[in-house]
C-alpha cells in the first residue's frame, strides 16, 4: 500500500458530495477485502508479513487525518491483511496464498450469491404481485371478481390493491377473499393454505370468513347477497363477529 508521503498528504482523498451521498460502507468493506485477496494471490508468509507492516504504517498514518479516520476500505484492508498473515502462519511452510482454497473467501461468495439469488426473487415476487393485481382490479372493475377463484399470494396482493387505490377497493377485496374462504375456493381448497391465511389476513376478514362458513352451515343454500350484514358485523365489530361464529360452531358440534 502507498505510504503517505510528504506528511501532512493522504493519498487517500475524501469522496465528493455527491460521492458521499452514495457511499456504502459494506461495499467498500468489500472492495477493499477483494484489493488485499487479488494482490495477494501467490503470496507466501514472509510477503504477506510484510505487507501486513505496511498497511499498518498506513493505518497509523491515516489516524492522524480526521477525513480518514472513518475509511472503511483501509480498515477492511489492514483487518485482511492481518487474517491472511494469521492463514499462512499456521500453514506448512512455503504455502503461498490462494483465494480459490480460501475458506472465508468462498463462504463470502456463497452468502453474496444467496443475497442476489432473494433479491431477485423479491423483485420477482413484486413483478407477479403487480400484474395480479392489475388482473384483479380490472376484473373488479368488470364485476367479475367474485366469480374468480383466488390463487396463492393473493393475499400480499390484497395489500399491493390497498396500497394502489385505497380503501374501496379493499373493501371489494375483503369480500372476495373472506367469501372464498368460507367456500374453500381456489387455493383454499387446500387446508395447509387455509391455515396460513390466518397469518396473512386481517381479523375483520378472517371474523367475516368464520361467520360466513357457519352461517351457510345453519342456512344451507343462503344467497350471499343475504349475507352482507355479516361483512358490515365483522368491519365494525370484529371481536363480536369472531365470537358469534366461535358460538355458531361450538352449538352446531354439540348439535353433531
Amino acid at each position: 500500500m502507498t505510504r503517505f508521503w510528504p506528511p501532512g498528504e493522504a493519498t487517500r482523498r475524501p469522496p465528493a458530495p455527491r460521492a458521499a451521498a452514495l457511499y456504502d460502507p459494506a461495499r467498500a468493506a468489500r472492495i477493499g477485502r477483494r484489493i488485499v485477496r487479488r494482490r495477494a494471490k501467490g503470496m507466501d508468509a514472509g510477503a504477506v508479513a510484510a505487507a501486513l507492516d505496511e498497511a499498518r504504517f498506513d493505518a497509523r498514518q491515516a489516524s492522524r487525518h480526521e477525513d480518514l479516520v472513518g475509511d472503511v476500505s483501509g480498515h477492511a484492508e489492514l483487518a485482511e491483511w492481518e487474517r491472511l498473515d494469521q492463514l499462512l502462519a499456521e500453514a506448512a511452510p512455503g504455502t503461498v496464498y490462494d483465494p480459490d482454497t480460501d475458506d472465508v473467501l468462498r463462504a463470502e461468495l456463497a452468502a453474496d450469491a444467496a443475497a442476489a439469488a432473494a433479491r431477485e426473487a423479491e423483485l420477482s415476487e413484486a413483478q407477479r404481485s403487480a400484474a395480479r393485481a392489475d388482473e384483479l382490479q380490472a376484473l373488479r372493475e368488470l364485476g367479475t371478481l367474485q366469480q374468480t377463484e383466488p390463487r396463492h399470494g393473493d393475499e400480499a396482493v390484497r395489500d399491493e390493491l390497498t396500497r394502489r387505490v385505497g380503501g374501496y377497493v379493499q373493501a371489494d377485496a375483503d369480500d372476495w377473499l373472506a367469501r372464498s374462504l368460507a367456500a374453500h375456493l381456489g387455493h383454499y381448497r387446500d387446508p395447509a393454505a387455509r391455515e396460513e391465511a390466518t397469518g396473512l389476513l386481517t381479523p375483520p376478514l378472517l371474523a367475516h370468513a368464520a361467520l360466513l362458513t357457519e352461517l351457510s352451515h345453519l342456512a344451507p343454500g343462503v344467497g350471499v347477497d343475504q349475507l352482507a350484514f355479516a361483512a358490515r358485523l365483522a368491519t365494525t365489530e370484529p371481536e363480536a363477529a369472531g365470537a358469534l361464529a366461535d358460538f355458531l360452531a361450538r352449538a352446531r358440534s354439540e348439535a353433531n
